[in-house]
């Protein structure tokens, strides 16, 4: 435990440098000698058989009982195997934003179910927890600790300071970065980077850095294999700087990442930092310790744009820099998620007039954007509020629902064959299309693609409903080939190889096995010739192919290498 305990402390002095006390170590201590009390079962390692799937607690549901167990029955009858890792969004008490302003970080929502409904969930899928270790609820016990003059909790959020340089802050939001709150003794003001609701924790108080800590372990003890870290790049401030990917911010990571790895070798870290690439990937760290995976937020966007001007040119340049980070750390990829199709990670990369042709067309299609506040004042866009399904629909091209499910799995192919682990959000497996009631109803964009699905309906418009029976059945075939094939190991090597505008194409490598797979795409209508760079099987009808391959509208082949 002494090698642990001096690792602990040097990330310590790396977090509070001057700031930093003796007295952090000796309750670090305390912490360690806890949790190597616990039983503790390391997961197994991630290969190509695991695929994640997005979801709220109450995703789906039947009216009157706890929803937990809904969902549990529904995937593991209906999806099955297809599934092998669940990542329950947040699934605790909450007053809103879905679930991202917590009230109780330990507690289950009732309305979901309790923690032996997660543990019994736990049973048939591995589980992801998602942590909103940035900020909590207003109405939390500890925000009205705070507000109430409770010395325990008097400095776990961050007053205005007219001290304190706010002028070069980065958010992805419109709102004010303080608030007001009334007290018992008055008003008190705290700093709130999302809204007056989510109120951002002080990470340079050490307390508040040592409870969240053991939080983040009370989520890998109740089974959490994977825990997603919620805009965790902004849990440090300091004056006169973005406030965004601080040093410190990096140093926590870590911290976590050491300890997490000494009691749970296996389980994975995720950082959540909708951000341009270069900035998005630096919390892999050293590529072995910091994140075990980071949302691949570039992705959505450029598969988007690929399909919607038929040239996959800004993906495959982008896509060449793309390649394995470490034996233990690889790429969180997805298309959609509860959130919109962020934009910020296309800057550099999307012309002005390309990210405008993306908002117009979301508009277009019943979507609708949402902005962000900048530095200097002015505001841009943030993200795209949309079902990727709907996103994807160039509407004088994809008149039939033919074309909008060949294009869906076309799409979901590149998920499924770039190098990392494919997520998949519930409405993409399930074909759903924009919920316009839930958005107007709410007033909230990102309600356009959180519907909540009633058990009975939904399964029978899997076996009924012709695009979301297409895309269901299509998807898990895709998958089931996709899992025995080791050259799509997470951690397996890839080479985007360039053959014609239209197509995106790429070289799976399993150095391991030896194993060398082939994929294309054509996110075009029109027929494109390709010629292979070596001879394999197709590997949907196991027929040889030798030379040269033709792909159909929004057709795409992966090829087993002799």
């Amino acid at each position: 435990m002494s090698t642990l305990l001096n690792q602990i402390e040097s990330h310590l002095k790396d977090i509070y440098k001057d700031d930093f006390q003796p007295e952090y170590t000796e309750q670090f201590r305390a912490f360690l000698e806890h949790w190597s009390s616990q039983d503790w079962t390391a997961p197994a390692p991630l290969t190509e058989k695991n695929v994640y799937l997005i979801t709220y607690g109450d995703s789906v549901y039947q009216e009157g009982k706890a929803t937990l167990p809904i969902l549990h029955r529904f995937l593991k009858e209906e999806v099955g195997e297809t599934i092998t890792d669940v990542h329950l969004l947040p699934m605790f008490p909450y007053t809103s934003d879905d679930g991202f302003s917590v009230t109780d970080y330990r507690k289950i929502d009732p309305a979901l179910g309790t923690w032996e409904d997660i543990n019994t969930f736990s049973k048939d899928f591995r589980m992801m927890f998602d942590f909103v270790a940035n900020h909590i609820s207003q109405l939390s016990d500890w925000f009205q600790r705070y507000l109430n003059d409770d010395p325990a909790f008097s400095e776990f959020f961050i007053p205005k300071d007219e001290n304190f340089d706010t002028s070069q802050v980065v958010r992805p939001r419109t709102s004010p970065l303080f608030h007001e709150y009334e007290g018992n003794n008055g008003t008190k003001t705290a700093w709130t980077t999302f809204s007056e609701d989510q109120v951002d924790i002080n990470f340079k108080h050490f307390p508040a850095l040592l409870e969240i800590t053991n939080i983040l372990m009370e989520y890998a003890q109740q089974g959490g294999k994977s825990i997603r870290l919620d805009a965790i790049g902004f849990i440090w401030k300091k004056s006169g700087t973005t406030c965004i990917h601080l040093p410190e911010a990096h140093a926590i990571i870590q911290l976590w990442q050491t300890i997490m790895s000494h009691y749970q070798p296996n389980a994975q870290i995720i950082t959540e930092t909708n951000v341009p690439h270069q900035e998005n990937i630096s919390y892999f760290g050293n590529g072995t310790n910091e994140a075990n995976m980071v949302y691949q937020f570039t992705l959505p966007p450029l598969v988007l744009h690929s399909f919607t001007t038929h040239d996959a040119t800004k993906l495959t340049d982008w896509a060449k820099t793309i390649d394995k980070v470490s034996d233990t750390a690889t790429y969180f990829n997805f298309l959609a998620s509860h959130d919109g199709i962020g934009m910020r990670p296309t800057e550099g990369i999307l012309t002005e007039e390309e990210k405008q042709t993306l908002v117009e067309k979301v508009k277009a299609n019943g979507g609708e954007v949402s902005y962000k506040s900048n530095p200097d004042g002015s505001q841009s866009v943030y993200e795209l509020n949309i079902n990727y399904s709907e996103a994807l629909v160039n509407q004088k091209e994809d008149t039939t629902e033919e074309d909008v499910i060949a294009k869906m799995l076309a799409a979901h192919s590149i998920l499924l064959s770039v190098i990392g682990i494919p997520a998949i959000y519930y409405h993409s497996l399930l074909g759903s299309k924009n919920d316009r009631k839930g958005l107007e109803a709410s007033g909230i964009n990102r309600r356009i693609n959180r519907e909540k699905l009633e058990y009975d309906k939904i399964n029978h418009e899997l076996k009924n409903d012709p695009r979301r029976k297409g895309i269901f059945e299509g998807m898990q075939r895709m998958i089931d080939i996709r899992k025995e094939e080791s050259a799509f190991s997470p951690y397996a090597k890839q080479q985007v190889v360039e053959l014609d505008e239209r197509v995106f194409a790429l070289t799976r490598y399993n150095e391991e096995t030896n194993e060398r797979l082939f994929f294309a795409v054509n996110t075009s209508k029109q027929e494109v010739t390709i010629s292979l760079p070596e001879a394999g099987y197709n590997l949907f009808n196991e027929e040889k192919v030798e030379e040269d391959v033709t792909l159909g509208a929004y057709d795409f082949i992966w090829v087993r290498a002799e």
